[in-house]
């Protein structure tokens, strides 16, 4: 058994054969935000926050993750808003209107939630660097972009 917090729920959870954090999230806690892509962390659509830190839930597996506190897509404004509140980046993803056919969205949305959390005024090489790992079969990269920039201004502006 181990210990392990998701979206802030306390869970004790018998990791079967190392079942990758990916289909636990999905198929036993029902949280399907968090988006099979490829099952090799080359997409990005499965990015979640370990410790703070983007993962690829469909390689982490479960068993690795003992005192470990997990935030999935679902969890995100809860972790890091008022109550009832959209995270910067959730709020900035809307006005940016980054979404298109929305399957990476999550993935994209918990990397740069993250990027952020590191550097949040972070420069356009940066944001390249960070989000290089998140692909978008729809090529929105102009608006996450977009979006990233609008939640960096965001926060320092509510950081004042």
């Amino acid at each position: 058994m181990i210990s392990v917090k998701i979206n802030g729920d306390k869970l004790s959870v018998d990791p079967a054969n190392d079942m990758p954090l990916l289909w636990y999230l999905r198929d036993h806690l029902n949280l399907t935000g968090t988006k099979y892509g490829c099952g090799v962390a080359a997409c990005g659509a499965c990015t979640v926050h370990v410790d703070g830190q983007a993962r690829r839930s469909c390689i982490t597996p479960l068993s690795s993750l003992d005192g470990s506190e997990v935030t999935t897509i679902e969890g995100l404004a809860a972790a890091s808003s008022e109550a009832g509140e959209l995270h910067p980046i959730q709020a900035a993803w809307i006005e940016a209107q980054a979404p298109q056919c929305g399957y990476c969205q999550s993935g994209q949305i918990m990397q740069a939630a993250a990027l952020l959390g590191e550097s949040p005024d972070p420069t356009d090489e940066e944001i390249s660097a960070s989000m290089a790992g998140n692909l978008c079969r729809c090529m929105a990269y102009i608006r996450i972009r977009a979006a990233i920039k609008l939640a960096a201004k965001a926060q320092q502006e509510a950081a004042r």
